[in-house]
């Protein structure tokens, strides 16, 4: 999760890192919506790596708090078992009963990177 929190500084703002074994697996960058990012890294993964069964026990490191559990479904629906992100949101609740309903780990960092290149 510290090597995708890492490469997510150098990401534009509202993005999300996936790293399986301390490699950059997919990325979802400059969404405007989190469950865009999600997607978008998850389509990546899979292209890259012919096939989302990439994504099982990978982390997801996101700059972008989740307003909703919509953005944490969709991560874990593909595999991911960790996830960072900012918090900060109203609904962080929702998010972590999202994260305990599939068993995930989610790290609060406390801080966003907006990087706007």
């Amino acid at each position: 999760m510290l090597f995708g929190w890492q490469v997510e500084q150098g990401v534009t703002s509202n993005s999300v890192i996936y790293v399986k074994d301390g490699v950059t697996v997919g990325i979802g960058t400059g969404e405007q919506d989190r469950v865009g990012a999600v997607q978008q890294a998850v389509h990546k993964a899979a292209a890259k790596y012919k096939g989302a069964e990439t994504l099982e026990g990978a982390v997801m490191a996101s700059d972008g708090f989740f307003p909703f559990r919509d953005a944490v479904d969709a991560a874990t629906g593909a595999g991911i078992t960790a996830l960072a992100q900012p918090g900060g949101s109203v609904n962080d609740y929702d998010a972590i009963v999202a994260c305990n309903e599939k068993q995930a780990a989610m790290v609060f960092t406390l801080e966003r990177c907006f990087s706007h290149h």
